[in-house]
């Protein structure tokens, strides 16, 4: 029995924009929102890692995800990060999305506690009971120090809106051990940009995407050609793109893409303490591969060809 979702395609996950003095621009968000959908992106990922989560108030988490549907209009889902200290924070937040008319919600673990296997099922379960919404479980053992294996999507199989995986332990090989273990149980995502392509050819539905924020249309042009099987067409993107794919998976990977959203007029790359803006060298690496990327972007086909 299949309980996955409709979601598909790209669903870049959103940067929270703010002025230089830290305080929260919703209209610079809500811009940079319609930007992306004029692109043509499958759905948004709001407060996830690259919204700084844990750099919000809690009020100011619910006043991003009331911007974000006021923009949207219905037009794509809107999935939000749970991504709380405890698992009653965490189903206090999705009770108050589900209210907002948040038509998802993507689940982190506690934050900062670092739960065993057992631990970890038991939040994500508590979560998905305390809500009607579909929940998509990010696994990201790598930055939250919490694997959820296969055996744990087997034991979260009995919730049913527990609905998709955003697989971020950066081994593939875990896509196909997925769907030996689950079948079509589960809507899966890749969630590291940098194992996009070969995602793509293991079996994935949906893409969870940083350098979205960046280049959209070329991240809907890569995902269109890869899972139409347009291999060539796609590896000739995913080796332009891939140097900046990369840093998707860096530690400043916040700084990173809001950086390259201010190079190409998306959004700027102010953030919130403890990160601070690139400067010297690291930030003049960065610019260059940008700028490199820039000066080799691929002229992509129309729609209609």
């Amino acid at each position: 029995m299949s309980n996955k979702s409709a979601w598909t395609g790209v669903f870049p996950a959103v940067t929270t924009q703010f002025s230089k003095d830290g305080a929260l621009d919703l209209g610079a968000t809500q811009k940079e929102i319609d930007a992306l959908l004029k692109a043509g992106v499958h759905g948004l990922i709001m407060l996830g890692t690259c919204g700084e989560n844990c750099s919000l108030l809690p009020e100011e988490k619910r006043q991003v995800l009331a911007a974000a549907k006021e923009i949207v209009k219905g037009r794509v889902p809107i999935v939000s990060g749970v991504s709380e200290y405890t698992t009653t924070l965490g189903c206090q937040y999705a009770k108050d999305a589900e209210k907002i008319g948040i038509d998802g919600l993507m689940v982190l673990p506690g934050m900062v506690y670092k739960a065993d296997a057992r631990e970890a099922v038991q939040h994500f379960r508590t979560i998905a009971r305390s809500t009607g919404l579909p929940i998509m479980i990010y696994n990201n053992p790598l930055v939250y120090g919490v694997d959820v294996k296969p055996q744990g999507f087997i034991e979260l199989a009995s919730e049913k809106n527990i609905v998709a995986i955003k697989e971020s332990s950066d081994d593939p090989r875990r896509i196909t051990d997925l769907h030996n273990e689950l079948g079509e149980r589960y809507t899966l995502f890749c969630g590291v940009d940098d194992l996009l392509l070969e995602s793509v050819a293991l079996g994935i539905d949906g893409w969870v995407s940083g350098l979205t924020d960046v280049f959209p249309e070329e991240s809907i042009a890569l995902w269109d050609a890869a899972i139409a099987g347009r291999f060539d067409e796609a590896r000739a993107l995913y080796r332009w793109f891939t140097p900046t794919l990369h840093l998707d998976t860096h530690m400043k990977l916040v700084q990173y893409i809001k950086i390259g959203q201010q190079v190409v007029g998306l959004g700027t790359e102010w953030v919130r303490a403890p990160r601070l803006p690139l400067e010297g060298e690291e930030r003049k690496r960065i610019l260059g591969l940008y700028e490199t990327a820039l000066a080799n972007r691929p002229r992509l086909k129309k729609a209609a060809e």
